[in-house]
């Protein structure tokens, strides 16, 4: 690994470490453990990237991309496998958290497994987090300056078209699922007959008035006009984009500092293991075996396949309240971890060159 490369990586375990070193020291207030009183500056925070500053980063994302010069076979090489790989953990994880549901009712009171109501669950919010972590990568922070050092100019255009969808694909697919399982369970809750068409309604209203999702629609939007942004929008929509990477590495280390990682090591593990080592293999195989993608095409996809999970997991997390610690644990292991499996995935690159 090049030198650059291992000193972006110490560049963000630093901010990491001062964002740990201000949840230790409660600079920024306290956190939401017992016996604190007053805001989560983790919540705070998290709101403050979901709600202003990635509105802003998507937008003029989707505003400002030339959609007839992207390579799209080469970015169907990438995402038609990151999607099946991201709708198999979702699918996994809603039927293991299905059959723990249906195991703990049968159990609580020695009567039998409650079948009537198959969807029930503590927290619905679970499988699309889990998904959105095992397969969103840190494209910007280590992915740009990767590609760049290895694949030079012609790679790193390459690697940008990818960075260009991959926000608005993942984040977008994973809110829409999100955001039904979460309608399906107010209407349980509510209801146990609510119509199918009332619970679709409420998902097709939350999905897209979404601080994720409503950007990403008005830029493309925007995009289709063929106007250029006024300067000043642009200068203000770059600002605020700026401040995504410095906000969510802190608050990884604010997220650490204040939840720690106990109990949380075992799925961190299992879903560093998912980004790192099962995504580039899945993308491997469907891109070469599959598609036909040869050469630096293919080196690229999948080293942007291979990338540790990506900040924006946390604040998803954070936006629907499940699984912060354990995505938190994940994105920093995965991170040490990748100085290992990045050089193992070159050297399967050069073999098959």
């Amino acid at each position: 690994m090049s030198s650059l490369i291992f000193f972006k990586l110490l560049a963000i375990f630093f901010i990491v470490a001062l964002g740990w070193v201000a949840g230790q020291r409660r600079w920024l207030g306290p956190g939401s453990k017992a016996g604190d009183v007053g805001p989560d500056p983790a919540r705070v925070m998290s709101n403050a990237a979901f709600f202003i500053f990635i509105p802003a980063l998507l937008f003029r994302t989707t505003a400002r991309i030339d959609v007839s010069a992207l390579p799209w076979a080469t970015l169907a090489a990438f995402f038609v496998p990151v999607m099946a790989v991201l709708i198999g953990v979702y699918a996994w994880q809603k039927l293991r958290n299905r059959n723990r549901n249906l195991h703990r009712d049968g159990h609580r009171d020695g009567s039998s497994p409650d079948h009537s109501n198959p969807h029930r669950t503590a927290d619905p919010a679970v499988p699309s987090v889990r998904a959105i972590t095992a397969t969103f990568g840190n494209t910007v922070q280590i992915g740009i300056p990767l590609a760049a050092a290895l694949f030079g100019e012609a790679g790193l255009s390459i690697h940008i078209a990818v960075v260009s969808l991959h926000a608005l694909s993942l984040l977008t697919v994973c809110t829409a699922l999100v955001e039904l399982d979460l309608a399906r369970s107010r209407a349980l809750q509510n209801d146990a007959n609510a119509p199918l068409g009332a619970t679709l309604l409420a998902t097709a209203r939350n999905t897209v008035i979404h601080p994720v999702v409503l950007p990403v629609l008005a830029g493309l939007m925007w995009n289709a006009t063929g106007w250029r942004l006024p300067v000043v929008v642009d200068e203000v929509l770059l600002t605020l984009s700026q401040a995504v990477v410095p906000l969510c590495l802190v608050l990884i280390g604010l997220s650490l500092a204040y939840n720690g990682v106990r109990g949380s090591v075992k799925g961190a593990l299992a879903l560093s293991v998912l980004k790192l080592l099962v995504l580039p293999t899945v993308v491997l195989l469907v891109s070469h075996w599959g598609l036909g993608l040869n050469g630096l095409p293919l080196a690229v996809v999948v080293v942007a396949a291979a990338l540790p999970v990506g900040s924006n997991a946390l604040i998803f997390s954070q936006r629907y309240n499940s699984l912060q610690t354990e995505v938190t644990a994940a994105a920093v292991f995965s991170t040490v971890a990748f100085m290992f499996t990045a050089p193992l995935w070159l050297l399967v690159l050069s073999w098959l060159a």
